[in-house]
């Protein structure tokens, strides 16, 4: 009888659990690896590069083969020559943290590479730390460019004495290759800073577009309770001669302030782009009911059957209803003030009256609520009217089509 050995995975335990466990673990680790790659430093990140470049260029098979330029002949490989490569290639680790060093280093390589006549695949670092220098220079890039113009003129001038030289052509030619090498980089850098406008604008766009929902919520949210407890206070003071009357009035001057900190409270669930403001007739009618406890007499009616909460058309809905009872209580105190929702397939209509469209003494109001509504109704695709009527009231009317992302563009 023979037992197998380190095979059993012990009583309760699934044969395959371990080798899956490995499996995940293995899985996570890899693709953690870029995560973990870009958090290296920058110079570590562009050593590989250099060290393959470096690691060609000690081939055997290569050497000889890289850029030529000038006529030199042919030089043995030696340790001159791998000084070099080394000057070419390693430079190449910071040529984006430090890129004006990076190519002053690799040039004096290619210059040596190229004086000595080893010819040596290093030579390819010469376009990469331009094209670096190009996008990653910061500072004195005119500069930059009219020295290293200036040192190619050098090495043109000290290649035409200790080789053969190149006709003034190839001269412009190779210049004229190197320069592209640098305009590839300005390129990509001009490219990288459209980009950063571009992000800057949107942020900014969206801040400002922030604290313009913002204003508008607090609009919304505290003109309404404010102007009711005004409303209430003012008539408080003629119920001297009434203490029970005045007990009432106080009170819900009371409660009302306490409505306007509990809103203010929640504003930021208001302000949440999925949230959903009161739209049902229960919410309409307490906004409703409110008003009528501040004095205003108001008949609300509604039509058809208000469908589930899809987007910004309810919340916007709730807006105008409480927006135009807010300019009734301010401006009609005491008027009747019709209230009228509809609901339609895909859109609904709100249609708020009083009978006349100021009360004497009443605060002029600067319209930046009907404004604001307008905007808002507007963003969704719908219409919006405010004004005066031929029989001396004011009207709102309002049509929202529904399904509309919630709350609009800000």
């Amino acid at each position: 009888m023979s037992l197998a050995r380190g095979t059993d995975a012990g009583p309760g335990t699934p044969s395959g659990a371990g080798s899956r466990r490995h499996y995940t673990a293995a899985v996570t680790g890899l693709w953690r690896i870029p995560h973990l790659w870009q958090r290296l430093d920058v110079t570590l990140r562009d050593l590989p590069l250099g060290l393959l470049l470096l690691a060609l260029s000690l081939v055997p098979a290569f050497h000889g083969h890289g850029t030529q330029i000038g006529g030199v002949a042919d030089r043995p490989f030696d340790s001159l020559g791998l000084l070099a490569a080394v000057l070419q290639c390693l430079p190449l680790a910071l040529r984006r943290r430090w890129p004006a060093l990076s190519l002053a280093l690799v040039a004096s390589g290619f210059a040596l590479d190229q004086l000595s006549g080893y010819h040596l695949y290093a030579g390819t670092a010469m376009p990469i730390a331009l094209m670096s220098a190009g996008a990653h220079l910061h500072r004195h890039r005119i500069a930059a460019v009219l020295a290293a113009s200036a040192a190619y003129v050098a090495l043109a001038f000290a290649l035409s004495r200790v080789g053969t030289g190149e006709t003034p052509a190839e001269w412009v030619m190779f210049y004229a290759a190197l320069g592209l090498a640098w305009g590839i980089g300005a390129w990509l850098r001009s490219t990288r800073a459209r980009e950063a406008e571009y992000r800057r604008r949107v942020a900014e766009d969206t801040r400002r577009a922030e604290r313009t929902r913002i204003a508008r919520e607090l609009h919304d949210v505290v003109t309404h309770h404010v102007t009711a407890m005004v409303v209430q206070t003012e008539a408080a003071r003629h119920l001297t001669a009434r203490p029970d009357l005045l007990d009432e009035t106080l009170g819900t001057v009371t409660d009302t302030g306490r409505r306007a900190m509990g809103d203010l409270r929640h504003l930021l669930d208001v302000l949440d782009p999925g949230h959903t403001a009161p739209s049902s007739a229960e919410g309409l009618r307490v906004l409703v009911e409110r008003t009528r406890r501040a004095g205003q007499p108001v008949e609300f009616t509604e039509e058809g059957e208000p469908a589930a909460p899809r987007g910004g058309a309810h919340l916007v809905a709730h807006r105008v209803v409480q927006e135009a009872l807010t300019n009734a209580l301010k401006h009609a105190r005491g008027s009747r003030t019709t209230v009228h929702v509809g609901h339609r397939p895909g859109e609904i209509t709100v249609d708020v009256g009083t009978d006349r469209s100021a009360a004497p003494g009443a605060p002029p109001g600067g319209g930046r609520g009907l404004a604001g509504l307008r905007e808002r109704v507007e963003s969704l695709g719908g219409d919006f009217a405010a004004g005066a009527r031929g029989d001396g009231g004011f009207a709102v009317r309002a049509r929202i089509p529904a399904g509309a992302p919630a709350g609009g563009p800000g």
